[in-house]
């Protein structure tokens, strides 16, 4: 069967439906668990932008290297807070975050789109083409959307066409006989599937080229 590729495109999608979705909760319940994570939803969608952010970071260079990334400086909020690159005041508010959000997104889209299939650069999961890092942004952003939509108690189930080409492109050990989105939980440890265990915290993904070690 052939594969559906991940384009910039699928980044930008994932990221728009995710911010419609998220601004729909009212700002006081944003201090609430975002779902399985050890955060709230204000450092879980922190968490995202950050993701994405070094995603784009470490593709974007003339000549991305698969040795190191460009050295970005974290900070912690509070003693045991997660470390994060990019946030907004709180005083601004949820959609403060949500335009990062869709800021974040725009520019992993458009970096994959500049770049040729030949480049690769660093994750700590294997070094990856475009396609991969613009795999790893439609998975950070569905589930994390995921995780935050439970703690915000609002509706969150991204189309399957979104979900389908990003599952086979960092999963390919998963199976291919059930609905994409319940296989994507199940392949990031947030839910059983057809009677397969829940995976642990120890799960990770295929960065790298499909057919590379």
């Amino acid at each position: 069967m052939t594969r559906t590729p991940v384009i910039g495109d699928d980044v930008e999608r994932a990221v728009r439906l995710a911010v419609e979705a998220l601004r729909a909760a009212p700002a006081h319940m944003w201090d609430r668990q975002a779902g399985p994570m050890d955060e709230s939803c204000w450092d879980a969608l922190d968490h995202l932008n950050t993701a994405l952010f070094s995603y784009a970071v470490r593709l974007a260079p003339a000549h991305p290297s698969p040795d190191r990334v460009p050295r970005v400086q974290y900070e912690r909020q509070g003693v045991d807070g997660p470390m994060k690159a990019i946030s907004s005041e709180r005083a601004h508010g949820p959609g403060a975050r949500l335009d990062l959000l869709d800021a974040m997104g725009g520019l992993v889209a458009a970096t994959v789109r500049t770049k040729p299939d030949t480049v690769r650069a660093s994750h700590v999961w294997g070094v990856a083409d475009p396609e991969g890092f613009a795999a790893m942004g439609v998975v950070e952003t569905v589930v994390h959307a995921s995780d935050i939509a439970e703690g915000l108690g609002v509706e969150w189930d991204p189309p399957a066409d979104l979900v389908a080409p990003a599952l086979a492109r960092l999963f390919p050990e998963a199976p291919t006989g059930t609905a994409p989105w319940p296989t994507l939980l199940w392949a990031t440890g947030r839910g059983a599937l057809d009677g397969r265990e829940r995976r642990g915290p120890d799960w990770s993904w295929h960065s790298a080229p499909l057919g590379s070690g």
